[in-house]
């Protein structure tokens, strides 16, 4: 797949605008977003997402066409479950809800750009080790036994901001009020550090670990850094206005974890068959690719990866409507 100079900057510089249009209405009008705002803004940013695979099917092909439109639900599944620890993590920290939405806003950029940083990183690997396939395949299937084990353990009921943001709590001069949005105030002439600062350095924690994991995932779906990027583009705007309205579905997925595992899984032992099916490690082989490993066709990806979370949203759903009946009743 060629694309242009031109295209990529267009691409970029059209994601920065509708970004930092949207930083502008948010930082001048903290509020929490109504229902019909929220829809609105969520079918357009699906919409769009829709029309550019579209668009690429067109002009690229139907393998290009599906690669990114298996990326792109794959990321945006992944980036709901980040959307779910950002609950968490409000939750954690009394945010109040007119401000959530200015603490999203930062966690979704921060979590672009670092995405932007390792989707070039990913680019490069790939384009100068041969055998780093084999790396992201070996992560990933680490990654799915993680998530797994976690969907295994018991329903959190806050959340665990991590040692670093716990340590600069503690060696910072900081005040319980919150300031708005703001991340510093000054008070008696010194610089304190308000709650939101605390809550933006979780979310970029955390948005850093979500990354470690969804650009791997991306790139056993395709090679092109170009649907990379616009994939994860795609996925993180819209996260927003998702936040507030199916803030209470999301605590109903109750299968969501194990889901992800699977999906995390599969494309981990995806990517180790495409390692070997191009194998030339020395030592494996005797440097030629393995005959008998097949290469799992995107068509097969995309219908495992929809197939997947329909059936753990379509089981959580009718869990959780089991255990209201039963709540109810008793």
């Amino acid at each position: 797949m060629h694309v242009s100079p031109l295209v990529w900057w267009l691409t970029i510089v059209i994601a920065v605008v509708v970004l930092f249009v949207d930083l502008v209405v948010v930082g001048r009008r903290p509020h929490e977003p109504s229902r019909r705002e929220g829809g609105v803004a969520l079918g357009l940013f699906v919409g769009l997402a829709v029309a550019f695979g579209v668009v690429v099917w067109a002009l690229s092909g139907q393998r290009y066409g599906t690669e990114f439109f298996a990326g792109w639900i794959t990321e945006y599944s992944l980036s709901v479950d980040n959307l779910f620890v950002f609950l968490l993590i409000m939750g954690r920290f009394g945010v109040p809800r007119p401000l959530q939405q200015s603490a999203l806003l930062v966690g979704i950029v921060t979590a672009l750009v670092l995405r932007g940083v390792f989707i070039a990183l990913g680019a490069a690997a790939i384009e100068h080790v041969s055998w780093i396939f084999f790396v992201f395949g070996l992560f990933l299937l680490w990654t799915a036994v993680s998530v797994a084990r976690e969907g295994a353990a018991d329903e959190p009921e806050g959340h665990d901001e991590g040692r670093l943001v716990r340590w600069i709590a503690a060696q910072v001069r900081s005040t319980d009020e919150w300031h708005g949005a703001r991340l510093f105030v000054r008070s008696h002439g010194r610089r304190l550090v308000t709650p939101m600062f605390l809550v933006v350095l979780a979310l970029g924690t955390t948005d850093l670990l979500f990354a470690l994991d969804s650009i791997p995932a991306i790139y056993g779906l395709t090679e092109e850094p170009y649907l990379v990027f616009t994939a994860n583009v795609f996925a993180l705007m819209g996260l927003r206005q998702l936040y507030f309205l199916v803030g209470d579905l999301l605590q109903r997925l109750v299968f969501l974890s194990y889901g992800l595992a699977v999906l995390l899984a599969f494309i981990g032992v995806k990517l180790v068959l495409h390692a070997l099916h191009a194998n030339s490690l020395p030592f494996l082989n005797g440097g030629r690719p393995v005959a008998w490993a097949p290469d799992i066709p995107i068509w097969l990806s995309l219908a495992v990866i929809v197939g997947v979370l329909l059936v753990t949203a379509v089981a959580s759903l009718l869990v959780d409507r089991v255990r209201g009946r039963v709540t109810g009743a008793s």
